[in-house]
């Protein structure tokens, strides 16, 4: 889960009654994901591609929508799509220098 303001238990609570809310809170496990996750930006990344290529148009069923999107993925394997991601280590290392520690020996 991101960071989202509305993820966090406040946002139940504005919506249910307490009791629901707490109830609700408390059937997930949430992990969050780094501020800076690289993954996530890549996975944003495919579904904004997703969205553009596949997506941009009224599809009317379930069944056509697993179709049409299970086609765009065949076509995005094949064609041997992928991201570019220029982000190294070494750049995380400098530029998010205070989530890193540093070893004192």
């Amino acid at each position: 889960m991101d960071n989202l303001n509305t993820h966090s238990p406040g946002s139940f609570y504005e919506t249910f009654s307490p009791v629901l809310a707490k109830a609700l809170w408390d059937r997930f496990e949430f992990v969050y994901t780094p501020k800076h996750g690289s993954w996530l930006n890549i996975a944003e990344i495919e579904i904004n591609v997703l969205i553009r290529q596949c997506l941009g148009r009224r599809i009317d069923t379930l069944d056509e929508m697993q179709a049409v999107t299970h086609a765009w993925e065949k076509h995005r394997n094949n064609a041997k799509s992928h991201i570019d991601w220029q982000f190294t280590s070494g750049d995380a290392r400098i530029k998010l220098k205070r989530l890193y520690p540093t070893l004192k020996m």
